[in-house]
């Protein structure tokens, strides 16, 4: 393949020195000699020379292709290899973009290299075929142009690794801060949120300027290599015409540093500075195995591992048997499809009764699939849900229900207050039930504004911390011994929504589990799950800021950094 590259090259490259020799014998034979047919012929050949370039350059292309191809695929091999065996993250980015940078520029900087020798071989046989001299002027500052830019290749790949990193990095920390605007804006961390985007922003800006300061030794790279030959064949063509250089001869040595040495430069310049530089990075990103960072560390104990103390053990001999905890998850595995990602994989969860849960994590993470499978809503893949020792049944099932969920969206229908508030009972609740709820919730001053429990509801004219009372309200009434608050307090202010928590809290015999809106929901359960993907965790506030760098960004706003953590 290397020697196909080579003939075809060389048969691209015949043009380089067929033109300038040409044009020097078209003048000096043909028109300065009065001979325009000797002229017109050596003007012809150079014409045919260039048909044939032509010709090669497109054979060129096709073993270039050849070349870099078998390369391509090995190192898709590499990627996908090292992504199903080690479960790299960053294989799909490797499989559909930087294997592909790399076939490019791969190609390109095979193709500007070999252009450069080929071209810079043919014209510096055509000036020493034209006149020895003239290789004293152009071969001085072409090699010197040269050398300048292969001091800087080195440099310029470590600006350009720089340059993409921070590129990745700001990239990575947008993609996980504008999902999760809502839960920035809860958490008040807007400040915190900008100061660590402006930070990406400031370290890319730093490495492009970087980047761009080195250029400026391309152009001088450039200027010496390929400008100042043609400049010097100017300034000392009275000289070189003395020493018996021909007048066609001078011609053709600026038809060889102008019309291909200069371009070859050019793209060898900007080519293997460019690509080269990214051919470098993109090849040690997808060959050499990148460290596990920070969040790869041993973890809290799992979800499963949550201290219940009211698993269902082996009856021992004088012992009373325990009590079936409120909620056990075992093996749950949910997708949303047949083909679709595993939301929930394989997880566990046990939750005691009496007990205080508050779920935290990134929009998306699947806080709402989890509480839409306790309730019932919605069938597990694999696995099992029970809700105090019975298998959790959807809604319309005729069974007792061990569950409530309140939704962020709260619903109220038209009627009135007291009938919006015993929905969820068989049976008309007692006056003093239902305005003890409402006291304990925080309804009394919207009961008491609205005219009482007999008063009708629009729920038109109602707002959105409204309706969310009215339905929290009606939940504390229902006789469901566990509670689900996804969001259901996120339009209430800090002091109701804490309000409502402990209220529900308090229910004897009741259990809460919170899918947090505000870090410091959060910090009222007795117990935290942070969903972070594979990462997911549970511990109490002071083991999470420890040990969970999700769990410490959403905190953040809220308590101070904590120390960092021994390695």
């Amino acid at each position: 393949m290397l020697v196909r590259l080579g003939a075809w090259s060389v048969l691209e490259a015949g043009q380089t020195f067929v033109v300038g020799y040409a044009l020097a014998r078209a003048l000096d034979t043909g028109f300065l000699a009065g001979n325009a047919r000797t002229g017109l012929l050596w003007l012809g050949a150079a014409g045919l020379a260039v048909c044939a370039a032509a010709y090669g350059t497109g054979r060129v292309y096709g073993v270039v292709a050849a070349l870099v191809e078998p390369v391509r695929d090995r190192l898709v091999r590499a990627v996908v290899a090292r992504g199903v065996r080690e479960a790299d993250a960053g294989a799909l980015s490797g499989l559909t973009q930087q294997v592909e940078i790399a076939r490019d520029t791969l190609a390109g900087v095979v193709m500007v290299t070999r252009s450069f020798l080929f071209t810079a071989v043919g014209a510096l046989i055509g000036l020493c075929s034209l006149a020895p001299l003239l290789l004293a002027v152009v071969v001085p500052p072409l090699l010197a142009g040269v050398a300048l830019f292969a001091a800087t290749l080195r440099a310029l790949a470590r600006r350009q690794e720089a340059f993409l990193a921070a590129d990745e990095a700001l990239a990575q920390e947008l993609g996980a801060v504008v999902p999760a605007l809502r839960d920035v804006t809860a958490s008040g961390a807007e400040e915190r949120v900008a100061d660590t985007v402006g930070e990406r922003i400031e370290a890319e800006l730093r490495t492009a300027r970087a980047l761009a300061r080195l250029g400026t030794a391309r152009v001088a790279a450039l200027a010496v290599g390929g400008e100042l030959p043609a400049v010097l064949l100017l300034v000392t063509a009275p000289w070189l015409l003395r020493h018996g250089v021909t007048p066609g001869a001078l011609v053709g040595a600026l038809a060889y540093v102008t019309q291909s040495l200069l371009p070859a430069l050019n793209n060898l310049v900007h080519g293997l500075g460019t690509s080269g530089s990214r051919l470098t990075v993109v090849l040690r990103r997808l060959t050499v195995r990148r460290p596990e960072g920070p969040e790869t560390a041993t973890p809290l104990p799992s979800a499963s591992e949550v201290p219940s103390g009211a698993r269902t053990t082996e009856r021992e001999p004088g012992r009373r048997p325990q009590p079936s905890p409120a909620l056990s998850l075992a093996g749950v595995t949910f997708a949303y499809g047949p083909a679709g990602e595993p939301v929930l994989d394989d997880f566990d969860l046990t939750l005691p009764e009496g007990g205080h849960l508050a779920v935290v994590g990134p929009s998306g993470i699947g806080k709402s699939t989890l509480t839409g499978l306790v309730a019932g809503l919605l069938t597990p893949v694999r696995g099992s849900v029970r809700s105090y020792g019975r298998p959790v049944r959807p809604p319309e099932a005729a069974a007792p229900r061990a569950t409530v969920l309140i939704p962020q969206e709260a619903y109220v229908h038209t009627g009135t207050l007291a009938e919006n508030l015993a929905l969820l009972r068989d049976r008309p609740v007692p006056e003093g039930e239902l305005l003890a709820a409402a006291d304990a919730v925080g309804l009394t001053p919207l009961l008491e504004k609205l005219g009482g429990p007999g008063a009708t509801v629009a729920p038109a004219e109602l707002s959105a911390g409204e309706r969310q009372l009215i339905a929290l309200t009606r939940a504390y009434l229902c006789t469901a011994p566990l509670a689900l608050l996804d969001e259901a307090t996120c339009h209430l202010d800090p002091q109701a929504e804490a309000r409502a928590e402990r209220a529900f809290a308090a229910r004897p015999g009741g259990t809460l589990i919170v899918v947090a809106h505000r870090i410091s929901s959060a910090r009222r359960a007795a117990r935290i799950l942070v969903m972070d993907g594979a990462r997911t965790t549970c511990g109490t506030h002071a083991e999470l800021l420890r040990a969970s760098a999700l769990y410490r960004d959403l905190a953040g706003a809220w308590t101070a950094r904590p120390a960092p953590v021994p390695r």
